[in-house]
């Protein structure tokens, strides 16, 4: 990193804009299998959320592999370098004061930690998306799992490369045993959204 870059202060500062919206901005980190609920509830809640008058956004994996992050693979190092980037993106995010939902199987807890360690406590919540791989293989609505299983997805989560279930989310929603509709419920609830 060049060492002449120095960081340069907004007019308008984080805390001016939470106070202006009436709210704290926060990243609500989904995190779990592909397959397993997270875009879905991730955007359910966004448009909940927008309909009660809050600034949101989803980061949606496809989506941000789609630009930002399209040069990047699915190794382990790459996967890292990808949520690091989200985090710092997402981190932008919350600066302004929106709410940021991210949608990412974020596979390793190591990598979770360390856009944890970005934000200040309260404003990073972890959501895992609790869902057995049987569930997430039948639904499979990309046919990722069918292409994982015949050897055509190299570091597939939960087939060829492992998923690290958190230790300590600050929620977990089970997608076999919610609907969307009650799990985003839960969640405007828990967190007085």
């Amino acid at each position: 990193m060049a060492n002449h870059i120095v960081w340069h202060e907004a007019s308008v500062t984080k805390e001016q804009r939470q106070l202006n919206n009436g709210y704290t901005g926060k990243i609500l980190w989904f995190t779990g299998l592909s397959a397993s609920g997270k875009s879905t509830i991730a955007n359910a809640l966004s448009h909940e959320l927008f309909r009660r008058k809050k600034q949101v956004y989803v980061l949606d994996g496809d989506n941000i592999r789609h630009g930002l992050n399209k040069d990047l693979g699915f190794g382990d190092e790459e996967r890292k370098e990808n949520i690091r980037r989200i985090g710092e993106v997402a981190k932008l995010f919350v600066d302004s004061g929106q709410i940021v939902l991210t949608a990412f199987i974020s596979p390793f807890r190591e990598d979770r930690q360390i856009v944890r360690d970005l934000m200040p406590k309260g404003e990073f919540v972890e959501v895992y998306v609790k869902c057995s791989i049987e569930t997430c293989e039948s639904r499979d609505p990309k046919g990722l799992y069918k292409k994982a299983r015949n050897h055509e997805i190299p570091f597939f989560t939960g087939i060829s490369s492992p998923y690290e279930e958190p230790l300590q989310a600050e929620l977990i929603v089970d997608s076999e045993r919610g609907s969307v509709k009650e799990i985003v419920a839960y969640i405007i609830e828990k967190l007085a959204l």
